[in-house]
């Protein structure tokens, strides 16, 4: 099977909650998933297959790995990408969401600003720190705020570009509301550039994605951005 027939016949052999069941084929529809193709692996198996992998890097670079300092680094790297920082690609980890009815008759924007957001450039495989800034407008529905939090950790944990990340998490947040009035704004530090390249330590990203009101009502907007 070819790379591009492997994308498209994907599987997840594991039961997805009907949230994150949603929200992925959202992001699919879109063309906005996370290219992933279904290996078959388990965890224990990714986890051993990682580190017998970065065995060979750290030894192809010359270091000693019967050093006491370096003895474990390829088990260390492998638990962290299985476990913490890639563990998005797992939709087994998708937080469990509290969205409840808006019986209060919240008609106004909710905001949450300076929301922590830690990811890996998946071009070079180093950290983007930055924070993200979400609201929406409540129709039917409401979410637990922690929630919104959770959800942008979820997306940030996997090989990213930030504009994919910022439209993944408008579209999980529309799909779960159901309504279009969403806003994603993120505003990183890249160390693809601040460390390498053209090592710029000062540079910073911003993109935004918006929806609904936040894209069609000027004031709307302004009210997000500003």
């Amino acid at each position: 099977m070819t790379p591009a027939l492997a994308k498209k016949n994907i599987t997840f052999s594991h039961t997805l909650s009907p949230e994150a069941a949603s929200v992925r084929q959202a992001l699919l529809d879109k063309g906005l998933e996370t290219p992933l193709v279904d290996n078959g692996l388990t965890r224990d198996e990714k986890y051993l297959k990682i580190a017998a992998a970065f065995t060979d890097i750290t030894q192809t670079l010359g270091l000693d790995l019967t050093d006491d300092s370096l003895c474990d680094t390829p088990s260390r790297i492998a638990r962290m990408y299985v476990d913490e920082i890639f563990s998005g690609l797992d939709y087994s980890h998708f937080p469990k969401i509290a969205v409840i009815a808006n019986k209060m008759q919240v008609e106004e924007m909710v905001q949450i600003d300076d929301i922590g957001l830690v990811s890996t450039c998946e071009h070079h495989f180093v950290t983007i720190d930055g924070t993200a800034k979400v609201a929406y407008i409540p129709g039917n529905k409401i979410i637990g705020l922690s929630k919104i939090n959770r959800i942008v950790r979820f997306f940030a944990q996997r090989p990213q570009v930030q504009e994919r990340l910022t439209q993944q998490i408008l579209v999980a947040l529309q799909t779960l509301l159901e309504t279009e009035d969403v806003a994603v704004s993120i505003n990183a530090v890249h160390y693809c550039v601040k460390s390498r390249g053209v090592m710029d330590g000062n540079s910073r990203t911003r993109t935004t994605s918006l929806g609904g009101a936040f894209k069609e009502t000027p004031s709307t907007r302004a009210e997000f951005l500003n």
